[in-house]
């Protein structure tokens, strides 16, 4: 089976990197599915989940945003924050939002409330990815 070389990058770290058989993810107009060979593209992602096929085997990263880049062979995710599903911790993003939440009620300053508006934007979505995970488990 053809396969095609994954990229998943954060500004802190590389999340993923492997061959994988196909990837989906949500783009800005919609669910994307890339299989090797697929047309060069450059699109925005939105908060969602990456999803690796490999052979048997499905790698899922949470995303928060972030820029996709497809070649025929390459596919590169440029990720605002990004976190493997398995590491995903409600207590630990909970904290967080609490505390940028905190820290929005004390801020002047454009560039401040900007950066804490974005973070809790972060959180919440990673909130609600937990939910959905756990939501999928049950079924």
């Amino acid at each position: 089976m053809a396969t095609l070389k994954v990229d998943v990058v954060s500004a802190e770290e590389s999340i993923f990197s492997g061959e994988a058989e196909f990837v989906s993810l949500p783009g800005k107009s919609g669910e994307l599915g890339i299989l090797p060979g697929h047309l060069p593209l450059i699109t925005l992602v939105k908060p969602g989940f990456v999803r690796i096929r490999t052979g048997k085997e499905v790698e899922e990263v949470f995303v928060a945003g972030g820029v996709l880049e497809v070649q025929p062979h390459h596919v590169t995710v440029l990720a605002d924050t990004a976190i493997r599903t398995k590491d995903l911790d409600e207590a630990k993003a909970t904290k967080a939002l609490e505390e940028a939440r905190a820290q929005r009620a004390q801020v002047t300053g454009e560039l401040a409330i900007a950066k804490l508006e974005a973070e809790m934007s972060a959180m919440a979505a990673q909130l609600a990815a937990i939910k959905k995970i756990r939501q999928r488990q049950h079924h």
